[in-house]
């Protein structure tokens, strides 16, 4: 019989690792390519506007930036549980109660200084985000449960409180009768700086922080550790219930200000839109980076500039948003295919001997059966 198994690959080299993942950018355009030309466009022409679309103009920069700022910085909140192999995959819930954190200071401190309604904002913001997070984190250190299935499970929970705010508890009366939560006021939308609302100093800060908080202290380090091993850091004499609960809430926190930064300065009240998606996209985002956060900050920049470059081509080319969105899944594949490759290798074995007989530890580690 043939058996299949996934293996852990011998650790590559930079120079082939910069060829494979040369080979996935070159696979990606021409896989792309020919979507495009089966819908009667020049892949050439679709590609240069999709750069175009991102950076052809002051504007369209400024969108582009826009776009990568709560990537930036709910990748990063992702990419600290990460580290302590906690999967966290409730960045869309996180992101919706930031932003309600927000929305309810915006909406009760109405005539308080501008200063103190975003210190306010930004603090209740990251407390409710953070909070979403360590119910899954509390629930990981006291009976080991399985926290993928319960941050998935919250973020549907976090929608259906929404949608109650927005059809009942918080509707706007001015809307005439359409579910809509009232805009924020001037003293609840961030200021800009060069034109671009001030959310893009605060992700270069945080980039540098988280960077700074990972590898320099001592938390960082216990959070590594236990990423690489549970009885390790036991035996080194690490409090692993303490780092689950402060990693957890760390990572909601980071994930909820990207909810405040966007209801604040993008969308200017709280809504099921607020996210973009943003919150899932983050998980590739930290995955591709390698959990490192400088690389977040460019694998960020990528993806806001596929997102934009695909936004656009659809008016340029009248393309469908549905066709948009293939492109967009094309391209991602291959380079998360690259991505595992770098990682691991199939291992296909010819086998005279039945399943049952196989010895399913001979031959390395098997991550899959």
């Amino acid at each position: 019989m043939i058996r299949m198994r996934v293996v852990k690959a011998k650790k590559l080299s930079k120079k082939k690792k910069i060829l494979l993942q040369a080979f996935a950018v070159l696979l990606a355009l021409v896989l792309t390519g020919i979507f495009i030309l089966f819908m009667g466009h020049d892949p050439i022409k679709v590609y240069i506007s999709m750069l175009d679309g991102s950076f052809g103009s002051g504007h369209r920069i400024k969108e582009t930036i826009v776009k990568t700022i709560p990537l930036v910085i709910a990748g990063l909140g992702i990419g600290i549980a990460f580290k302590m192999k906690f999967w966290n995959i409730g960045g869309e819930g996180q992101m919706l109660m930031g932003g309600f954190g927000a929305t309810f200071i915006a909406l009760n401190f109405k005539d308080s200084p501008k200063f103190l309604v975003i210190i306010l904002m930004v603090i209740v913001g990251m407390i409710c985000g953070g909070l979403w997070a360590l119910f899954a984190g509390i629930l990981k250190s006291r009976f080991n449960t399985n926290e993928t299935i319960i941050t998935l499970m919250m973020n549907y929970i976090a929608l259906k409180w929404i949608i109650y705010l927005q059809y009942e508890l918080w509707k706007d009366p001015a809307s005439l009768g359409f579910p809509k939560i009232a805009n924020f006021s001037d003293n609840a939308t961030l200021p800009k700086v060069f034109g671009i609302h001030i959310g893009w100093i605060i992700a270069l800060i945080l980039v540098i922080a988280v960077h700074v908080f990972l590898n320099y202290t001592k938390k960082g380090y216990e959070i590594s550790v236990l990423g690489e091993s549970e009885n390790t850091a036991k035996y080194s004499g690490m409090s692993v219930k303490k780092i689950i609960l402060l990693t957890t809430f760390i990572s909601g926190a980071l994930v909820g200000l990207a909810g405040v930064i966007q209801a604040s300065a993008v969308t200017n009240t709280l809504s099921t839109q607020l996210t973009s998606n943003v919150g899932n996209t983050a998980i590739i985002i930290s995955w591709l980076s390698g959990l490192n956060s400088i690389w977040t900050l460019l694998v960020s920049v990528a993806f806001a500039v596929l997102i934009q470059g695909a936004s656009y081509i659809q008016t340029a080319f009248q393309i469908p948003q549905a066709a948009a969105d293939i492109i967009q899944a094309m391209i991602l594949f291959c380079v998360l295919g690259c991505q595992f490759f770098l990682q691991y290798k199939v291992v296909f074995e010819i086998s005279d001997k039945s399943e049952s007989e196989i010895d399913m530890t001979k031959g390395g580690e098997t991550y899959g059966h």
